[in-house]
């Protein structure tokens, strides 16, 4: 979508309308249980809802999942998922009735003891990187960003496995929507999040490493901070979290022993 527009100080008209990003109501529809409804960008919604149900610990292993069919209607999306009766039991149990500005954060929990829900044990085996791969993963995924280029108003999750670069990228209107695309897509890649770290163009709140553990990562970079309930969440989850990357730079959060110098 285009719109016209000025732009100031007065004495500088705008030469072109500016592309805004698209963004649109998205039900993720497990089994035909509503789990949630998202405002998110209409791009790679199958990889949307498969990395969603992974993120929410409705589908443990990629068999579960029988199909995705995606259904445009006049007021917005479904992602229709059809799973194993085992998956089905989950979504029901996990249904929550999620309805928020792209994909926020904690929507739909109820109590706050289900905050802190349980999280996966990593891998022992997660990959280890460099200093400067880490530093240079944002520049990297910034290569990758195609529709942030045209409209500037993109997020973007992608994930880099050590001498190969960015080899995934997804984009959103959402941080948390982009990590669920990225999340998906690696389901269908069949690339262990472990082999590599997941890198974003955001900051790291708590749902962003509840997902990230959920999916198997074990080390986010990002280019932003991250929130101190994030940080303790991390460190008990033994995700190594590399934060405010720039010009050379990271902090090391959490867990920096996969972090080599």
């Amino acid at each position: 979508m285009t719109v016209q527009g000025a732009r100031f100080p007065v004495g500088h008209p705008m030469t072109a309308q500016p592309p805004l990003v698209s963004e649109r109501p998205v039900a993720i529809v497990c089994n035909a249980v509503t789990l949630g409804v998202m405002m998110a960008s209409p791009t790679d919604l199958e990889d949307f809802a498969l990395g969603f149900a992974v993120t929410e610990g409705v589908i443990h292993d990629p068999s579960e999942l029988r199909e995705i069919e995606i259904v445009d209607h006049a007021n917005g999306t479904e992602a229709r998922l059809w799973l194993s009766p085992a998956a089905a039991v989950r979504a029901a149990a996990r249904h929550r009735a999620m309805t928020g500005p792209v994909g926020c954060g904690l929507c739909g929990i109820d109590s706050l003891d289900k905050v802190d829900r349980p999280l996966p044990p990593l891998s022992a085996h997660a990959v280890t990187l460099t200093r400067a791969e880490a530093c240079a993963a944002p520049d990297l995924l910034r290569l990758r960003q195609p529709e942030h280029d045209r409209t500037r108003g993109c997020h973007a999750a992608g994930f880099l496995i050590p001498g190969r670069g960015i080899v995934l990228a997804r984009e959103d209107v959402g941080r948390h929507n982009a990590l669920d695309k990225l999340a998906g897509a690696l389901v269908k890649s069949g690339l262990t999040p472990a082999s590599g770290a997941v890198v974003l163009t955001s900051r790291v709140s708590t749902e962003m490493v509840q997902k990230a553990v959920m999916m198997g990562a074990a080390t986010v970079i990002a280019v932003s901070t991250a929130t101190d309930y994030a940080v303790r969440l991390a460190d008990r989850a033994d995700l190594t979290l590399i934060t405010r990357v720039r010009d050379g730079h990271c902090e090391v959060l959490s867990a920096p022993h996969r972090l080599l110098s």
